[in-house]
Parts: C-alpha cells; structure tokens; sequence
C-alpha cells in the first residue's frame, strides 16, 4: 500500500491524526498509544465538521494543562516507558530527535539543551505518538507528499513573534518543495513539519495509484479562503505493464573463476536485471560455464559492454522474452533494535511473499553478535503478519 499526502493546507499533528483515522487507521491501536503514552487522563475526542466546503475529522487531544518544560530526553523517556510497541515507539522518538535538532540548531545550543514547550505538552507528545500509530496501522510501503504550504505573516510563540515559517518549521522542512499558500496565517506547525519530514520519502504530485480510500483531517481555523484541512490517499500501485525483456547468453571456459564475482556484479549495476551462472560441460570434455543475463532492451548496449570487457567472450546469444514481474514493496521489520527492510509481494493488492532482505539481515546479525540463521528467522517471523493481507 502506498499513500498520498494533499498539504496544500499546511499540515499539523491534529490534523495528520485526523486525517488518517478517516482514512482508516486503526482507532483502537491509535487510542491504546495516546493513553498509554500520557502519564495523566487524556482523551481522543474525533468530532466531523466542515472546513470551507469539505467534510472532515477534527481530531482533538485534551489533557490536563501543564507547565512543565519537558527536554528532549524527558520526552523520549516518557515514550520508551509506555507501553508501545517498539515499532510506534521509534518512529516517535525520531520525530521527537528531529524536533529537537531543528530547536537545537535555532538557539545555537545543544540537543541535550533544549527545552520543548508547545511541543513537549502532553497533547502535542499524544498528537505525534497517535499519528505514528496510524501509519504503523495502515502498513504503507512508501509515503509521498505534495509540496507543503507553510503559510506567511507572523505567529506568536514562547519566544516572541516570529516571522511565518518559524525558523523551526524552516529547517524541518529543509530541502522540501514548501510554498507560502493563500492564507496569512501559520498553515504548518513544528509538529506538522517533523511528521512529514519522518514519514514521506517522495515529495511532489500524486503518484500513479488505485485509490482506495480518503481522509481528510481538519484544522483548527475556518479560513475564508480555502478549506483548511490535510487530506490523505490510501491505495496500491497500478499493475505495472511490462515490456519484452532481453536474455543474453555465452559459454566461457577459459576465464579465472575468481573473476565471476565481480563480472556478476559489474552486470547488475549496468542494468542488468539479474545474472546467472550455469555450469556446463563443453566440446571435447571442457567443464565451462553459461553466463546469464536479462536485462532491459534499453540496457542492451551497457550489458554487452559489460560482457566483452570483464569476460573473455567473443560472442553472445540474443532471445526476446516476455516478463511478468509482482507489485512489491520495501516495509521495514525490527529485531532486538535493528532494523531489517523486507521485500513484500503482492498480487492483485494481496500479499504473496514476505523476504527480509538478506544484506540487512547480516548486517543486524553483525551488530547483535547473533549467528545469520537466527536473525533471519527472527525477521520472517516478524514479517509473518504481511502474509495474505493488503
């Protein structure tokens, strides 16, 4: 599944949250984190309401007021004692270390400096735990985001006026499309930034999908000019079409074995889309092997480069091919705090296959001092809950 983020309106905590239990997030999941994460009562209240001509959901966090000053490492505290599963709990913590690195870098002071104040409220700390639940919910392969509309004037805040973005906001949203939009007001908050500088890995227009489901999540104000409000798609990739595909073909015997490696990788990376070996047994006896790529038509020239500059082949064999290749995506699973990507396969928007991926799997192997075997195992069993679903 991947998702499409509309924040022509700017985008805040309440408003992402909003947004994504319209689309479908797990509400229960998303309540069970916000409570558990405030060490004093604190409720979701999820109201529809109209912002300009649109229907949305007003999520709205209420907890007791407070004046403590929380630091960054009272906040991540906060968060590891609740009772979240590591992979919410990670997600907050890094939106909370950007949040703080973005306020570090304003002050001129360090990390360890900084004191939270709109954002280290309880409601603010729910808002982002809850959004991290949502998305975690809905299972998304990958997040994009059209530009961000940050909004213009000035904005009142615990250090005084500033100019609209916040210098926060600005640094957040560093090397993101931004624009100023249509409202003299603040359209995205730090909180906002932060989330979607966390979650979204592609920024620009929808992509290619098959919609299935829309949430829209509303602002606090009304504005005349425009609905204030963050909307999001939820949907799948479209079948891809394939293209005929090239296999090409030579038999080497005279080539120092020690070489393949190299040669099979020299392939890949010209645009090979795989390469093989298939030992065989020549003229007059000769053991030798075939070499094996596809490729891309388009990548042709490349691969035979690669070919007769790494191999002592003088000549190859060209088949046409059709090619059927799976939808899939790259979702990540945790084991013991190392983090594995897993390739998931779908067909038809169900999941077919589950495959950590195995560089991954050695590296965590590596930092856990912990044999392969058991860290693969580790990570198909925590991919296990993919199997089936969409």
């Amino acid at each position: 599944m991947i998702a499409w983020i509309d924040a022509a309106s700017g985008a805040s905590g309440d408003m992402l949250l909003g947004a994504l239990l319209d689309a479908g997030a797990d509400e229960q999941l998303v309540r069970r984190a916000i409570h558990s994460v405030a060490p004093e009562p604190t409720t979701l209240s999820l109201i529809r309401v109209q912002r300009g001509t649109l229907s949305a959901i007003k999520a709205q966090v209420a907890a007791q007021e407070s004046t403590t000053h929380r630091g960054l490492g009272d906040v991540v505290e906060l968060i590891s004692d609740a009772r979240l599963s590591s992979e919410i709990s990670n997600h907050a913590i890094s939106v909370f270390n950007l949040l703080g690195a973005a306020e570090a870098a304003v002050h001129g002071i360090s990390v360890d400096e900084v004191h939270f104040h709109e954002v280290g409220t309880l409601d603010a700390i729910a808002d982002i735990v809850g959004v991290c639940a949502g998305f975690v919910s809905l299972g998304l392969g990958q997040v994009h985001c059209s530009p961000v509309a940050v909004g213009s004037g000035s904005v009142s805040t615990d250090h005084g006026e500033l100019s609209i973005p916040p210098p926060a906001v600005a640094i957040l949203l560093q090397g993101v499309p931004t624009y100023a939009g249509t409202a003299a007001a603040e359209l995205c908050t730090p909180t906002g930034a932060a989330l979607l500088s966390h979650w979204v890995s592609v920024w620009g227009a929808q992509p290619m999908m098959t919609v299935d489901n829309i949430g829209t999540g509303a602002g606090d104000k009304d504005f005349p000019s425009h609905p204030n409000v963050v909307r999001i798609l939820i949907g799948r990739p479209p079948e891809k079409t394939q293209s005929p595909a090239l296999v090409y073909e030579t038999n080497v015997d005279d080539l120092d074995p020690r070489l393949w490696p190299a040669v099979m990788q020299r392939l890949l990376e010209a645009g090979a889309s795989d390469a093989w070996l298939t030992p065989i047994l020549m003229k007059k006896g000769r053991p030798a092997y075939t070499l094996s790529a596809l490729l891309p038509v388009e990548r042709a020239a490349a691969v035979r480069s690669v070919i007769y500059a790494e191999t002592s082949a003088i000549g190859l064999r060209e088949s046409l091919v059709g090619k059927h290749a799976l939808d899939r995506e790259m979702r990540e699973v945790e084991v013991d705090g190392q983090r594995v990507r897993v390739k998931v396969a779908l067909t038809e928007g169900r999941v077919v296959n589950v495959q950590p991926e195995f560089e991954d799997v050695a590296a965590a192997a590596r930092e856990l001092d912990r044999p392969v075997k058991a860290v693969l195992a580790a990570a198909v069993a925590a991919g296990s809950r993919w199997w089936g679903g969409r």
